[in-house]
């Protein structure tokens, strides 16, 4: 068990985001933005220096500085920080080699194509306190500098979406390898996708153990899945990690209510059972059209999104309108509604126009 004293944290200054996620009324509706620290600040670049991405992670300092980042440049603006990690940290704990090749992405040096090496992966014993000591360190070092100005996100990636990573070796176009595994071997794909979950709940729940006041599971590559199989092969495990985690939570001492949220992008055809998984906010992608989405949900959950990334590569005068209609399109977002994009920034975004996006977001919220 991780001794970290929770009693060292300073009390939440601004609880918009959890109320939000909480589905309380809010008098705007909260921001945040995915991949809101990273590339596309120019002291993000000067933090990392010659670093490879995964030391940068793994340095606590360096880690907590990117994380605050985005919250310092944009002061008053977000309504919470997001531990600057990657979703290929679980991977890594369950044994397997993963690096970040420079403007290529995760490339993993040896993928799982035969059942002899993916056993070897089932086989091995994950300590979760030890291979990812260093992100808790990171989480509870950012909580504290935080000093209770917004709360901390904690984050894993969805067990399809890293079934997909270790499978295909990096990213895909063809996902040839996932799902020769879903289609020929599906049951040694369950039994993948099951430890994968087992590892993202204690995941999960020790990253709340170390500062995290709310949590999201990225299922980034949900929409490569039909309806069904998504059912098969994203859902059911989706629903353990929210389910399990509170459960957990319970377990290692911790009783406050600890709002979770899940990302399925691209499962347009999944919000109506995604709205019925267990999650308090389901974050939509661009496809969706706001109100048909507040339809579908009919007030089960809070949402969150879901403005198009590249709507940053227009005017300021663009960027107003396109977030004016989502906003108004959520119902304007005084209830069950967290301002977001559909997906993360880009690293050739100008900081200033998301500065502009923030600002309005703010002033439109205020309406």
């Amino acid at each position: 068990m991780q001794a970290v004293d929770r009693t060292q944290f300073a009390p939440l200054k601004n609880d918009l985001m959890l109320r939000a996620a909480r589905g309380e009324d809010v008098e705007r509706p909260p921001c945040w933005i995915m991949r809101q620290a990273g590339r596309y600040l120019p002291e993000y670049h000067d933090v990392k220096g010659g670093r490879d991405f995964f030391e940068t992670c793994r340095d606590a300092e360096i880690a907590s500085e990117i994380t605050l980042q985005p919250v310092r440049r944009y002061a008053g603006l977000l309504d919470a920080a997001i531990i600057f990690s990657d979703i290929l940290v679980i991977p890594q704990a369950m044994g397997m080699r993963v690096e970040m090749l420079e403007g290529k992405g995760p490339h993993f040096p040896e993928p799982l194509r035969t059942t002899e090496q993916l056993m070897k992966v089932l086989e091995y014993e994950v300590d979760v306190l030890r291979e990812l000591d260093w992100a808790f360190r990171a989480i509870t070092l950012t909580r504290q500098k935080l000093a209770g100005d917004v709360p901390l996100f904690g984050f894993c990636g969805g067990p399809w979406t890293l079934l997909v990573y270790m499978t295909e070796g990096g990213g895909s176009r063809l996902f040839r390898f996932a799902k020769e595994w879903i289609h020929k071997r599906p049951e040694l794909a369950h039994k993948l996708l099951q430890k994968i979950t087992d590892v993202a709940i204690e995941f999960l729940a020790q990253q709340v153990v170390a500062g995290c006041q709310i949590l999201q599971v990225f299922e980034s590559w949900g929409g490569e899945l039909s309806p069904a199989d998504f059912d098969e092969f994203s859902l059911p495990y989706l629903k353990q990690i929210a389910a399990a985690v509170p459960a957990r939570l319970r377990e290692l001492g911790i009783t406050e209510d600890v709002p979770m949220t899940v990302f399925a992008k691209g499962s347009w055809y999944a919000l109506d059972k995604l709205c019925d998984a267990g999650y308090n906010t389901v974050s939509l992608d661009w496809l969706w059209d706001p109100a048909e989405a507040v339809r579908i949900n009919n007030g089960r959950v809070t949402l969150q999104g879901n403005l198009d990334p590249t709507v940053m590569y227009g005017s300021d005068e663009t960027i107003t309108k396109k977030t004016e209609a989502m906003i108004k399109g959520f119902g304007g977002g005084k209830k069950q509604y967290i301002v977001n994009f559909g997906h993360g920034t880009h690293p050739f975004m100008d900081p200033e126009k998301i500065r502009h996006f923030l600002e309005e977001c703010h002033r439109i919220g205020k309406m």
